[in-house]
């Protein structure tokens, strides 16, 4: 039973002034918690919560992978979300049609952007790429204005390597 006076990488709120630091540890500590369990679904989920408790200020992290001509909402933490994105429309759809990432300082101002969740106010979207194809992205959303920077999204885009491929 786990001893909630001693904190677990998964239950810490990171502090760490360096965000690249920050994203190193993050990747390690994902890397390390997919790489013995081939369930893609266990996998995703795990890695939500661990970057939804690693990162601060976020209100939403999780997965939408590519079905068809859509993106189908996967593993998260967070309020319930959109079910499903039409590829090119919002900021998921069109991160996985441009097979880009995608970051958005202040959500009003992105055309087309779809509102899940009312209280997201910056977002950033990396695809989930494999061969030459993308399975999905990760998203993770925040109600601060301007939360993500290129920090994030180079250690986002790291994180989203390490977890496509245990998926």
């Amino acid at each position: 039973m786990h001893d909630p006076s001693r904190p677990t990488p998964w239950t810490c709120v990171r502090r760490e002034a360096n965000k690249v630091v920050l994203y190193e540890e993050l990747a390690r500590e994902v890397d390390a918690l997919l790489a013995d369990e081939p369930d893609a679904v266990a996998n995703a989920a795990n890695a939500a919560a661990a970057i939804y408790h690693a990162l601060p200020a976020l209100n939403w992290a999780g997965f939408y992978f590519l079905r068809g001509e859509a993106l189908i909402v996967g593993p998260f933490q967070g309020l319930p979300a959109c079910v499903r994105i039409p590829l090119g429309q919002g900021v998921c759809g069109t991160a996985a049609a441009e097979r880009r990432s995608i970051l958005v300082p202040d959500v009003s101002a992105f055309p087309g952007h779809i509102a899940c969740d009312v209280a997201s106010r910056s977002e950033l979207v990396v695809p989930l790429l494999r061969g030459d194809g993308v399975i999905g992205v990760l998203d993770l959303d925040s109600p601060e204005l301007a939360r993500f920077d290129e920090a994030d999204l180079i250690g986002c885009e790291n994180l989203a390597r390490i977890i496509a491929a245990r998926l």
